[in-house]
C-alpha cells in the first residue's frame, strides 16, 4: 500500500471515530465558548475530536505536520506530509442542534493537496478523494452536475465570523445571486457545501475569508469529481481566502456575478 493510500485509510478511520463522538453527544448540553467573535464558537466536542485525531496521528504518523483548527497540531515547514484538520466543521450548527456538521481532513504532500475526507456522522456519508483517482461518496463515484444555466442553478454560500462589523461581508454578492440563481442555501458548513457541489446537489458555491481547514478536503473532492475551484479572479490557489467552486460549466457566470 502506498503512503497516500495508508494515510487515506487512516483519515477515513479517524473521521469516522470523531464523527461517532459527535453523534453520541449531539443535542446534549454543551460547554460553549467564543473565539474571534461572538458567533465564532467552540465546544468541548470540538476539542475532544481534535484530541482524538491528534493523538492517533502522533502515534501513527509522527513525522507528519498537522494544522488543526483548535491549535493543537504541530505545523512544520520541513515535513513532507501535512494534515489540515477541522475536527468539527459547523460548530454553531452543532451547538444549536442543527443537523449540518462534519469532520474534515485534508492531507498535502510536498505542499500539494493529495487527499481529502469529509464525514457527515448523522447521514453516515463519507466523501473522499485522492488526487488523480476521482472522488467518491461511501465508495460510489461522484460527479458534479451538468447544469449550465445560472438561472436554473442551486447555489450555496456562507458568511465570515466578522460579518457583524466588516464591510466586506458577502451581502453584495448574495443580493446579486438571489436575483440570478434558482435558489441559494446557507447551511453553515463549508466542507459539506463543497462536497455537495462534488455530488451535484449544489451546482456552485462561493464564500469569503475561509481558513485552510475549511476547504483543504472539500476543494480537492470538487476537483476530483470533475468540478473547478478558484478565487474570484479565476486564479488557482491551494486554499484561497476567497473561493468559488462549481461544476465547471457555471464557473464563468459565477465569476461574472462575483466581480460585480
Amino acid at each position: 500500500m502506498s503512503a497516500a493510500a495508508r494515510r487515506r485509510q487512516l483519515a477515513e478511520a479517524l473521521a469516522r471515530a470523531a464523527g461517532s463522538l459527535q453523534r453520541e453527544r449531539y443535542e446534549h448540553v454543551h460547554e460553549v465558548r467564543t473565539k474571534s467573535a461572538s458567533i465564532d464558537l467552540v465546544t468541548e466536542v470540538d476539542q475532544a475530536c481534535e484530541t482524538l485525531i491528534l493523538e492517533a496521528l502522533r502515534a501513527q504518523c509522527p513525522t507528519d505536520a498537522v494544522l488543526a483548527e483548535e491549535g493543537g497540531g504541530d505545523d512544520r515547514a520541513d515535513a513532507a506530509w501535512r494534515w489540515v484538520i477541522d475536527p468539527l466543521d459547523g460548530t454553531m450548527n452543532y451547538a444549536h442542534g442543527y443537523p449540518r456538521f462534519c469532520v474534515s481532513i485534508g492531507v498535502e504532500h510536498d505542499g500539494i493537496a493529495t487527499l481529502g475526507v469529509v464525514y457527515d456522522p448523522l447521514l453516515d456519508e463519507m466523501f473522499a478523494a485522492t488526487r488523480g483517482e476521482g472522488a467518491s461518496l461511501n465508495g460510489r463515484p461522484l460527479r458534479v452536475s451538468n447544469e449550465d444555466t445560472l438561472g436554473r442553478a442551486l447555489l450555496a454560500t456562507g458568511f465570515a465570523y466578522d460579518v457583524h462589523h466588516s464591510r466586506d461581508d458577502n451581502l453584495d454578492h448574495f443580493a446579486r445571486f438571489v436575483k440570478r440563481a434558482r435558489g441559494i442555501r446557507r447551511d453553515g458548513s463549508a466542507a459539506l457545501d463543497l462536497c455537495y457541489v462534488a455530488a451535484g446537489r449544489f451546482d456552485a458555491y462561493w464564500e469569503l475569508k475561509l481558513q485552510p481547514w475549511d476547504a483543504a478536503a472539500g476543494a480537492l473532492i470538487v476537483c476530483e469529481a470533475g468540478g473547478r475551484v478558484s478565487d474570484f479572479s479565476d486564479a488557482l490557489a491551494a486554499l484561497p481566502r476567497e473561493i468559488v467552486a462549481s461544476n465547471g460549466r457555471l464557473h464563468g457566470a459565477m465569476l461574472e456575478v462575483l466581480r460585480g
